[in-house]
């Protein structure tokens, strides 16, 4: 992931307030299961991000995942300074297109502030830990193939190409 800086504002002109001081230090990041009260801050992430605001599909993720009774399905947060710097989310699947029992990882995102400092790289460790909790050896994700940014981080945890091949059409005429 990357982190976009911007320029010193010139002499004499007020400085914008952040939300957050940027990269946090990585001991100053706390990663733990999702709270209800976490999905405001989450929406505004998701949406500061992609441009869409979300709320339902969030809290039906939340629903789904957000309850700590199932050791498949995991939705974790970063949290520095009492905000919301990141999450992930991801569950055990077994036996999709003939493959072993494997984590997937279908959602992670950090603050563009809370970059370069190890968040996303521990959100990915601390999900990666409850999947081998779960019994599980491997994880895979699935992302776009432009989306160069996630796609470095990834390569960089080590991830790389896997055995399966995404196929799509659509069902439109």
């Amino acid at each position: 992931m990357t982190a976009t800086r911007s320029a010193r504002p010139a002499e004499g002109t007020a400085r914008k307030t952040r939300e957050l001081s940027p990269q946090p230090a990585a001991a100053t990041v706390a990663v733990r299961p999702v709270r209800l009260g976490d999905l405001d801050q989450i929406v505004t992430l998701d949406a500061r991000v992609t441009g869409l605001e979300k709320r339902s599909y969030w809290q039906s993720l939340y629903r789904r995942y957000g309850a700590p009774t199932q050791a498949e399905r995991q939705f974790l947060v970063a949290e520095a300074g009492g905000r919301v710097v990141g999450f992930v989310i991801g569950e055990v699947r077994d036996w999709e297109f003939g493959s072993p029992p494997c984590g997937w990882v279908f959602a992670i995102d950090v603050h563009p502030e809370a970059r370069l400092a190890g968040v996303g790289a521990r959100l990915l460790s601390a999900i990666c830990a409850g999947f081998r909790r779960a019994g599980v050896r491997k994880v895979r994700t699935m992302l776009s193939r432009d989306n160069n940014l996630i796609l470095s981080f990834f390569r960089s945890q080590g991830m790389m190409a896997g055995p399966f091949i995404p196929l799509e059409m659509d069902l439109e005429s």
